[in-house]
């Protein structure tokens, strides 16, 4: 790309359309700026932009930007089959995401992060260990801050980036020296259409890779052991069922090749799925040469990341967890596989197009006693859990009532548990605004003798993306 001689158009004012803006601006390019959302944080950020060189662009000049300019920008929350993404493409104009941008401008190495379930917590595990290691890692990507922020760091600091569906569909240059796959379950079929896309897009993460990259692959994924067939990458796999030629648990024990890393009672986080994160940590973390001291060390003082099944408070004997970050089947499933107790389970929000008869078959066999049901794919929820005999509800439709409902219902020694499989745009901004409301709620209701404790999080996501 030439930016003194192009004109590029950013479609999408979030953190990440807003990093791309800037980028942009200080490279000496032409740069137009538009947003549909009219909100004051839109509004107060292309004036901000505005003072850098950026042009505004309203509404009615929309159909013709793609006759203005070179190179449209697109946010990731916005889909690539999007009108004005349609018109540029019938124009030959290159349509390019803000991490496709740094892509082509990164000078250090990148490990890269993908799956369906367990990207955040893995990026955060593997920059703790890097770190830990004597690397300079930096989280970047859909986690916290935009990757293109970070294609002025040195060639020997390391970037880790969480990257999603929704970013790959932009995505063609990457080249992780390190592409992690975790997982692939069904998700966001609102916007992919069907498996077959989603799979595709989750695939992308490994196109570039030649030889001298390797490719970390989840064995008992059947979908994700498929990767490898497709790729010229070196393979290490990982493991929960097998012994692997990479990392795997045995006896409760993770292991690399024959060496003991450290046991999964020295983990700080509980649960199947993060001894699955932690094997995904180590492999990657072995490729980087990372000694199994600082391995053991990091991964047994990780203590999670926010909105992720958090223990929020305890009113009246009934503990609260935040499990906001729960947006599909398949995490809230992991969630529920992890209460100990008898649980009443909060589930709603905006619809992203599967099926929930696989969450209600489960929750029969599983400690939820009961199923506050909420948001606007409430009676989506109901009618599946009609059709799968899960008769334990209650139908609610706003937020905090459901919380209050579901307080009600829950018994001491209980616990309510917020892991919503579904995504939080019809009534919040993002998962995490819905987590902290959960939390508010939970202060407001909690006696003073009851305190809530103060979780601050190591990482904030740039975009609802992957996991909403």
């Amino acid at each position: 790309m030439y930016f003194q001689r192009q004109a590029f158009f950013v479609l999408g004012l979030s953190k990440s359309g807003c990093a791309a803006a800037r980028f942009l601006l200080e490279k000496g390019a032409i740069v137009y700026v538009y947003d549909d959302l009219q909100t004051e944080r839109v509004e107060q950020t292309a004036a901000e932009l505005e003072t850098q060189g950026a042009r505004k662009v309203k509404k009615e000049d929309l159909p013709r930007m793609h006759e203005v300019c070179d190179v449209l920008v697109l946010s990731p929350g916005i889909p690539i089959d999007h009108p004005l993404a349609v018109a540029f493409k019938r124009r030959a104009r290159a349509v390019v995401g803000e991490t496709e941008l740094a892509a082509r401008y990164m000078r250090c190495p990148v490990v890269a992060v993908t799956g369906t379930n367990g990207k955040t917590t893995t990026v955060s595990m593997l920059t703790e260990t890097f770190n830990k290691g004597g690397l300079q890692a930096t989280a970047c990507g859909n986690i916290g801050t935009p990757m293109i922020e970070f294609c002025d760091l040195p060639e020997e600091s390391v970037a880790v980036a969480e990257i999603s569906s929704f970013q790959m569909e932009t995505l063609q240059s990457l080249r992780p020296h390190i592409a992690v796959v975790l997982n692939v379950t069904e998700d966001h079929l609102n916007r992919h259409y069907n498996m077959e896309n989603y799979i595709f897009l989750k695939a992308k993460l490994l196109k570039n890779s030649t030889e001298s990259e390797y490719a970390v692959l989840n064995y008992d994924d059947p979908i994700v052991r498929g990767f490898a067939e497709k790729s010229k990458a070196q393979t290490i796999y990982f493991s929960m069922k097998e012994r692997v030629a990479g990392a795997y648990y045995e006896n409760g024990v993770l292991y690399f090749g024959k060496e003991k890393i450290l046991s999964a009672d020295d983990l700080a986080l509980s649960g199947l799925h993060n001894i699955q994160n932690a094997l995904a940590v180590i492999a990657a973390a072995k490729i980087m040469g990372i000694k199994n001291a600082d391995i053991a060390t990091a991964l047994s003082d990780f203590k999670g990341i926010k909105h992720r099944i958090e223990e929020v408070g305890v009113i009246d004997g009934v503990r609260l967890v935040d499990d906001s970050k729960g947006t599909n089947v398949d995490a809230t499933l992991k969630a529920v596989q992890s209460m100990k107790e008898e649980t009443v389970l909060l589930l709603g929000g905006k619809h992203k197009g599967y099926d929930y008869g696989k969450l209600f078959s489960a929750l029969e066999n599983s400690k939820v006693i009961h199923a506050v049901l909420y948001g606007e794919n409430r009676f989506a929820l109901l009618k599946s859990a009609r059709e799968h005999s899960f008769e334990k509800i209650t139908l609610c439709e706003g937020f905090e009532f459901a919380v209050r409902v579901a307080l009600l219902k829950a018994r001491a020694g209980q616990t309510v548990l917020l892991s919503p499989a579904s995504a939080s745009f019809d009534e919040f901004a993002s998962y995490e605004e819905r987590g902290d409301k959960f939390v508010e709620i939970v202060r407001s209701l909690c006696p003073k003798k009851q305190t809530v404790p103060d979780a601050e999080p190591t990482y904030q996501r740039v975009e609802d993306e992957e996991t909403e």
